[in-house]
């Protein structure tokens, strides 16, 4: 019988049969995500009709397994940075719908910022979204052995460790599993996790390492003057309870650190220091019982001193690191601590002094000159200045009144008011950009995927590499013991894969503090690098070039009039409408301190303009239309508005007493920092266009104001996107800026979204990195943060594997023909401790690029 499916016809003439496939796509976080992975599964040969869905956090696709296996799909989707945890329960996902797409959601505020969707650090969270932190971790393979252990977990569908700030960020199914589960699963490999993130300061770390630093060369350095002297039986013991109390205390960090790991099959420093350490003790202890009983064991020198030492120096370097850990969060630390503690609560007209964490939505609270405002609200009552310096970065501060909206932590300069409370929580701005840079801290950019790589194979070949240099000296080139062994534990302790675990975590939470302190707002880690890698830059003009409010540029009197009457009398015509050109007028005339008269007969005429008497005569301003209708010669300024029509501006038509007395007119008028904006763009040698919905002519005197170098007019919103793609299949990489809910499909095309901190929500959903500012000049620096950020990271990759490159072998002997020496292994455990610091001071060194960041 023959087959009469669709497919079935296919392969009968020879057609190539396809089946369609769903494949569960995890981590996807907004459309810009959906996009990614669209392009990464199109380019496949065999695949065709790909529908990636956000919702449901799956791909469909019509796939011809002649040409690609659905391995080749699914390998495809992890390599875009996506994950693939087959769903246990379909609903369960569907129900969860990753909202971190939603970082910044409509809320009371100035900004809109939202929090990002994960509950509070050790808090069970509704929605399975988690961060903690997690104590105990001493190198990057540690992070790698706790994201192992939880991808292991059914329901977990994405796990980010990031050693720097040990920090765990975690998104799990919450109806098949609890935070507890995930805690037990963290403490099974070893580690601690912490419910309650006050009970980890970086601080306190630092203090608990320098007292095992001190307790250490307390005990340690009393061992080196005592093997110089003739060795008798007292000196002996002294040295072997020394050396076995520093073993086992200040060294026990290093056996359980290296037990957790082998046991979730994995290595990491410490196994190499344990080993190390174990091999140099263990030998001191054979050689030391052989003195006693010459029966056992068998002769030769002691290294107590060596692994006493070793123990001593990698504390030092612990010690050290983290120190230099503790500065790199200190931008994050710092937003923390500017959360008010206390609230003058209004109560039936009597202040109370309460906690700023008791307060609610509707609440009512004073603040006065010098204090902080408690949370997120609006001026009910009084005139202040706000410092909001915490927020934007600006020092001058802003002068607001009732109705104004103010944020929760920013500073109240001068002024008492009264503030009613909108946003508490978690729902308020602070908390919203805390989660946002936490967030961006939290995820692995792509370029971490190759330290990771390496760190998987690094403690394994080091141990290969120690044994391969005892057995080259001691059984080839026929070295004593003592030599060949000194050489096999010089090897294990000088490399170091914790450089390479922080070369790039510590760079993006730099970096990312150092953008938060400039209001400059990056989404994830991924995105801080691949800005640095943009072409081309689009720009919306409505809003983001411009002010996007209209604008009086120029009064043009007719005889014998003066500008200063002309705009008396206009603004007087045009102070009852709320159109947004008649309030332009009226704002200008208000900036002259003009006095403005009262009207009578007012009447508007739609798109035609108004009519009315003005201190007994008819008065009339509208456009030409309007002048026509009521028959006004327009002779005298027909030149003047002939030129204006062509600069592309709107023209406002006034005539008194039956007689034209002038023109105004008016235009959306550019940001002041736009014109610089650009240029530095273009010095950076990025491509420049712009994507407007107004006229050709508009457009076009703006583009030329700012010598842009692509101008795109007349374009309708949902066109918008085919732009983007034009630009992108020319092969350039394309970043997006814009501020309106017409923007934001072009925003998640691009490959990197820029959304004015004064747009819209939807915007700056759609966004990956926010201008708190609604300063274009942040573009520019935004760039430069990136790349200097990226570049900070190679940096670090660099010096991480050099040093590895050349210390391995100096460690192993290769010097040794040309010196006569080997490198002690105690001296080798200080070199490696201090890799790991070079690498986080170099990424500190981004702090001082911040000040740069203003130029």
């Amino acid at each position: 019988m023959a087959d009469t499916t669709e497919n079935g016809s296919q392969a009968q003439f020879g057609i190539p049969e396809r089946e369609e496939v769903v494949i569960p796509v995890y981590d996807m976080s907004c459309e810009h995500c959906v996009r990614r992975v669209s392009q990464a599964l199109e380019k496949l040969p065999g695949v065709k009709n790909v529908r990636v869905s956000l919702a449901d956090s799956h791909a469909l696709l019509e796939l011809d397994s002649s040409q690609t296996g659905i391995d080749a799909v699914k390998h495809a989707i992890v390599e875009a940075g996506y994950l693939i945890e087959p769903a246990q329960d379909e609903g369960a996902v569907a129900a969860m719908k990753l909202d971190a797409s939603s970082m910044i959601t409509p809320a009371e505020t100035s900004t809109g910022i939202k929090d990002l969707g994960y509950g509070e650090q050790g808090k069970e969270s509704e929605d399975g979204k988690q961060q903690f932190k997690v104590s105990g971790m001493t190198c990057g393979n540690c992070a790698l052995t706790i994201e192992k252990k939880l991808k292991g977990i059914p329901g977990v569908q994405m796990a980010a460790v990031n050693f720097a700030s040990e920090t765990v960020t975690v998104e799990y199914d919450s109806r098949t599993l609890r935070l507890s589960d995930i805690f037990e699963k963290v403490k099974d490999a070893g580690y601690i996790p912490l419910e309650n993130p006050d009970e980890y300061d970086d601080d306190l770390d630092a203090v608990r390492q320098r007292n095992w630093l001190i307790f250490s060369a307390i005990l340690a350095f009393p061992i080196m003057p005592l093997m110089y002297l003739p060795m008798s039986r007292p000196i002996m013991y002294t040295i072997f309870v020394l050396a076995t109390v520093i073993q086992f205390t200040a060294g026990w960090i290093f056996y359980r650190g290296a037990y957790h790991a082998l046991k979730n099959r994995l290595a990491n420093m410490d196994v190499l220091v344990a080993m190390g350490i174990t091999a140099s003790y263990g030998y001191s202890v054979m050689t030391t019982i052989n003195m006693w009983y010459p029966d056992l064991f068998f002769q030769g020198p002691n290294f107590f001193d060596t692994s006493a030492l070793l123990i001593t120096f990698v504390r030092f370097g612990k010690y050290l690191e983290a120190k230099a850990k503790g500065r790199a969060g200190q931008a994050l630390k710092r937003l923390l601590e500017l959360q008010a503690d206390k609230a003058r609560l209004l109560v039936n007209g009597e202040e109370t002094e309460v906690a700023a964490s008791e307060l609610k939505i509707g609440d009512v609270v004073i603040v006065k000159p010098g204090e902080r405002i408690p949370v997120d609200g609006e001026i009910i009552e009084g005139h202040a200045s706000i410092d909001e310096a915490m927020l934007t970065g600006e020092s001058i501060p802003v002068d607001k009144g009732a109705g104004d909206p103010v944020i929760g932590a920013t500073i109240n300069r001068s002024g008492s008011i009264k503030v009613k409370i909108t946003s508490t929580g978690k729902d308020t701005v602070l908390s919203g950009i805390i989660k946002m840079v936490e967030d961006a801290q939290g995820v692995k950019p792509p370029i971490q995927r190759l330290a990771d790589l390496i760190a998987n194979y690094f403690v394994p070949a080091v141990v290969t590499l120690s044994t391969i240099t005892f057995l080259i000296w001691y059984f080839a080139l026929h070295s004593s013991f003592v030599f060949a062994f000194t050489a096999a534990i010089a090897v294990l302790v000088i490399a170091c894969p914790c450089a390479l675990g922080l070369a790039t975590p510590t760079a993006i939470m730099v970096g990312s503090g150092v953008g938060l302190n400039r209001g400059l707002l990056f989404k994830s880690a991924a995105v801080l690098e691949s800005i640095s890698s943009v072409q081309a830059i689009g720009f919306d003009k409505t809003g983001t070039l411009t002010k996007g409010t209209p604008e009086v540029t120029e009064i043009i009197a007719a005889a014998p009039y003066k500008e200063k009457v002309l705009l008396q009398i206009a603004a007087s015509g045009e102070i009852p409408s709320i159109h947004p050109l008649a309030q332009a007028v009226v704002a200008r005339a208000r900036k002259e301190e003009v006095e403005i008269g009262e009207v009578e007969d007012y009447q508007e005429e739609s798109g035609h303009g108004i009519s009315c008497s003005y201190q007994g005569k008819p008065l009339l301003i509208g456009n030409m239309k309007h002048m026509v209708k009521y028959g006004i010669d327009l002779k005298d300024i027909e030149q003047s508005f002939q030129r204006l029509a062509g600069e592309g501006k709107t023209t406002m038509l006034v005539a008194y007493d039956s007689h034209v007395i002038g023109l105004i007119a008016l235009a959306d008028v550019l940001k002041e920092t736009t014109r610089d904006a650009i240029k530095r763009l273009q010095k950076l040698g990025l491509k420049t266009f712009m994507i407007t919905g107004d006229n050709k002519m508009v457009a076009q005197v703006v583009g030329q104001q700012l010598g842009i170098d692509q101008i795109e007019a007349e374009i309708l919103p949902q066109d918008k996107i085919n732009i983007i793609k034009k630009y992108q299949e020319q092969g350039l990489k394309v970043a997006m800026v814009g501020d309106g809910i017409n923007d934001a499909p072009a925003l998640a095309q691009a490959d990197i979204g820029i959304a004015i901190g004064s747009g819209t929500d939807v915007a700056k959903e759609t966004g990956d990195v926010i201008l708190v500012r609604n300063d274009l000049l942040d573009v520019e620096r935004a760039i430069r943060l990136g790349r200097k950020t990226l570049s900070k990271i190679k940096q670090n990759l660099f010096w991480a594997l050099i040093y590895n490159l050349i210390g391995i072998p100096v460690a192993a002997g290769v010097l040794y023909p040309l010196t006569g020496k080997l490198l002690p292994p105690e001296w080798a455990g200080l070199a490696m401790a201090f890799s790991s610091v070079s690498v986080v001071s170099n990424s500190l060194l981004l702090k001082g690029y911040g000040k740069k960041l203003i130029d």
